[in-house]
């Protein structure tokens, strides 16, 4: 099966920390909460819940240096014999402004699975936002394979966010997940250790929450899917509906 990974859009809402809406605690810190509802957690283009909807809620402590720590959950369903339901992320990082249009953040991430520990892996991560665009790169040497090993992965994507009329937001995303070992087996037995994914979502926001609709897919096919993640559906496209709310 594919080993969890998370969400990049529950980061990111985090990441702009000058852009979202926060809790001031005192003249140098301020507390963002994330929370959202999806009928699908998908996370570079892979489904975490098998299809179903998910909850998910998040913390993040934010410094007037650009300094930040936070946490972030969301019920998974990996199905088989895994005990775990829930997927806990601990997060780290520096936030730097240049001006309204250019930023850098960078950190670290742990995602961690109560009851499934085989699971827990880790990056450390580089975003650049620059008019609109945004180029990331998420590196991880911990990232356990179907051996039960260890496993370097590189993730990257580059992502496009527009304002359209009406106050209706665009995101266009195309990622790259290239790991070390070729864990991608077809039907006729070939392998690869990369795969391209892809989305484009519209967001709007109405009576103050954030609601969104995301089409999402893979280039993997479902023999791929099926031998690295034990289904054959969490890879093909889909349409994930969302609502959210930052405080």
């Amino acid at each position: 099966m594919n080993r969890p990974q998370w969400l990049l859009g529950a980061l990111l809402a985090c990441a702009p920390l000058t852009q979202t809406q926060a809790v001031e605690l005192n003249e140098d810190f301020l507390l963002q909460i994330d929370t959202a509802l999806v009928s699908d957690y998908r996370t570079r283009g892979i489904s975490q819940t098998q299809g179903d909807p998910a909850a998910q809620f998040g913390l993040t402590l934010q410094h007037i240096s650009g300094l930040y720590a936070g946490a972030w959950t969301s019920n998974v369903d990996y199905g088989y014999d895994t005990n775990t339901r829930q997927e806990v992320d601990y997060y780290a990082g520096w936030y730097w402004q240049a001006n309204d249009d250019v930023a850098l953040d960078l950190g670290y991430v742990k995602y961690a699975y109560p009851k499934s520990s085989e699971f827990n892996q880790s990056d450390v991560y580089a975003i650049l936002y620059a008019y609109g665009f945004e180029a990331a790169v998420y590196y991880g040497n911990d990232y356990p394979n179907y051996f039960g090993e260890k496993n370097s992965n590189l993730y990257s994507y580059l992502a496009y966010n527009a304002e359209l009329p009406a106050e209706f937001k665009l995101r266009t995303r195309f990622g790259h997940n290239d790991a070390k070992d070729p864990l991608y087996l077809s039907g006729s037995g070939d392998t690869r250790d990369s795969y391209n994914e892809w989305e484009v979502k519209l967001s709007h926001e109405l009576v103050g929450l954030d609601w969104s609709l995301s089409y999402i897919d893979t280039d993997l096919s479902q023999n791929e899917c099926f031998n690295n993640n034990g289904y054959k559906d969490v890879c093909t496209a889909t349409v994930v509906a969302g609502v959210s709310k930052t405080f």
